[in-house]
C-alpha cells in the first residue's frame, strides 16, 4: 500500500473538469485507489475511480488530499495521480477525455 498527500491548487478544486481528469487517470490503473479530503476531518476515503464519489468530497482550492493505492501498479498510480494534482491538471490530459472540456 502506498499513500501520498498533496494540496490542490486548481481554482475550482477537484470539481468539474479537474475531477473528470483525475478519475479518468485513476481508471487507467488496476490498483484499488481511494482519495480523502484531509482538510475536512469528517470526510472518509472514497473510490477515486468514481466521479460521483470524488465530487462528494467537496475539495476546494488549497485543500489537502490523501491518495491511497493498493495493488500491482500502486507505485506508478500514486506518483502519477499526485503529479497530476501538483501540475494543476495539465491540458494534455484533455484529449483523453473524449472531448469533455
Amino acid at each position: 500500500m502506498v499513500t501520498v498527500q498533496t494540496i490542490v491548487q486548481n481554482e475550482v478544486g477537484l470539481h468539474a473538469r479537474p475531477a473528470a481528469v483525475f478519475v479518468q487517470c485513476a481508471n487507467q490503473f488496476r490498483s484499488r485507489i481511494t482519495i480523502r479530503n484531509t482538510s475536512n476531518s469528517s470526510c472518509l476515503p472514497v473510490n477515486a475511480k468514481s466521479i460521483l464519489k470524488v465530487l462528494t468530497l467537496g475539495v476546494g482550492k488549497g485543500d489537502a488530499v490523501e491518495i491511497t493505492v493498493e495493488g500491482e501498479d500502486e507505485e506508478q498510480a500514486a506518483v502519477t495521480l499526485k503529479d497530476l494534482i501538483d501540475a494543476d491538471f495539465p491540458s494534455p490530459m484533455k484529449p483523453a477525455l473524449g472531448g469533455i472540456r
